[in-house]
C-alpha cells in the first residue's frame, strides 16, 4: 500500500489515494498503521476518495479503527494532498465527509498549499443531535451544565462540529497544563451521557482572543491537536462570554485561527498542513 504521512499542526494521519482502487478492511488497516511501534505511526487513516456530490470525498478512521465523521485537521491535510499531488489544480475545494460537504479556500505557495481555510458549517447546539443526554435549564441547548467525574465537578457546554465535543474551561492556564488528561479523558470518552462518545478539550481562555486548549480524543486519546475540537472550543468560548471571534487556539501543536459570527453561520477554521513523508508497506506483514 502506498501512503503519504502528513499532519494539521502535529495531528497526524496516514493518507491513500483511492481515487482509482478501493481499500480492502480499512479499520482493520487504519489500527495496523496507526501503531506507533508495529506501524507507521498516527492518529489514524484517511481515505482520499472519487466523489459524484465534491470535488473528492474523505474517509476516516480514528486509531482504534472506529470510523470518525469529520477531522478538521485531517481535512486541511486533504486539500493540501490533493493539490499538491496534481489530482486538482482548484484553489477552491469542495470535499465530501461524513459530517456534509466542506469547502477549503488554499492558498499556494511556490506551487505547494500552504495555508488553508475551511467552512466547517454551522454549529450543531441541539443537545439530541450533539448527541449527548446533558442540557441545560433552557433544554435547547447544553451550555455549561455540571457533570462529576472522579469525585469533581466540571461544567460542560457541548457541541457539534459533525462529530460530539464537550469543552470543560478550568480555572486556570496552569490547571490545563498539569491535567493528567490520560487519567481523566477516558471518564469523559465513555460517560453514559455520550451515547456516541466524545471528544473533550480541555481549556483556559488566556484573553478575549486566545484560548490554550488540550484535547482527549475519542478513539485516539490525547492528540497534539484537533481542529473540529479548536472550532467547538471557540464556539462555547463565545456562546460563554469569554472570548470573541476571531479566536486563536493555542494546541500543543501549534495554533489554529477560528471565526463564528454566531447563530446558524458557519464556523471557519484557518490553518497549516504539512507533508512529513511517503512510503509503502506491506500490509501482509
Amino acid at each position: 500500500m502506498r501512503f503519504t504521512k502528513m499532519h494539521g499542526i502535529g495531528n497526524d494521519y496516514v493518507y491513500v489515494d483511492c481515487t482509482k482502487e478501493e481499500l480492502t478492511n480499512p479499520a482493520e488497516i487504519a489500527r495496523f498503521v496507526s501503531d506507533r511501534h508495529f506501524g507507521i505511526g498516527s492518529d489514524g487513516l484517511i481515505l482520499i476518495k472519487a466523489s459524484d456530490i465534491a470535488d473528492f470525498e474523505m474517509e476516516m478512521y480514528n486509531a482504534d479503527g472506529s470510523r470518525g465523521k469529520m477531522c478538521g485537521n485531517g481535512i486541511r491535510c486533504v486539500g493540501k494532498y490533493v493539490y499538491d499531488h496534481g489530482l486538482t489544480d482548484k484553489t477552491v475545494v469542495k470535499i465530501a465527509t461524513g459530517a456534509g460537504i466542506k469547502t477549503l479556500v488554499l492558498t499556494v505557495k511556490d506551487g505547494k498549499a500552504e495555508q488553508i481555510r475551511v467552512d466547517m458549517g454551522g454549529a450543531i447546539l441541539k443537545p439530541s443531535e450533539i448527541p449527548t443526554l446533558l442540557t441545560d435549564a433552557s433544554g435547547e441547548t447544553a451550555v455549561e451544565v455540571p457533570m462529576e467525574v472522579l469525585g469533581k465537578e466540571y461544567r460542560l457546554t457541548c457541541v457539534s462540529m459533525g462529530n460530539p465535543h464537550a469543552v470543560c474551561f478550568m480555572d486556570s492556564l496552569k490547571d490545563v497544563e498539569d491535567l493528567l488528561i490520560g487519567k481523566i479523558g477516558p471518564h469523559f470518552e465513555n460517560a453514559d451521557v455520550f451515547p456516541d462518545r466524545v471528544n473533550t478539550e480541555f481549556v483556559y481562555a488566556e484573553n478575549e482572543h486566545s484560548i490554550r486548549m488540550r484535547v482527549w480524543e475519542r478513539g485516539s486519546g490525547e492528540t497534539e491537536a484537533c481542529g473540529t475540537g479548536a472550532c467547538a472550543t471557540a464556539v462555547a468560548g463565545i456562546l460563554t462570554g469569554r472570548v470573541k471571534s476571531p479566536v486563536t487556539v493555542r494546541l500543543n501543536g501549534g495554533d489554529l485561527l477560528i471565526e463564528w459570527d454566531g447563530g446558524e453561520n458557519s464556523v471557519f477554521m484557518t490553518g497549516p498542513a504539512a507533508e512529513v513523508f511517503r512510503g509503502e508497506i506491506d500490509l501482509a506483514e
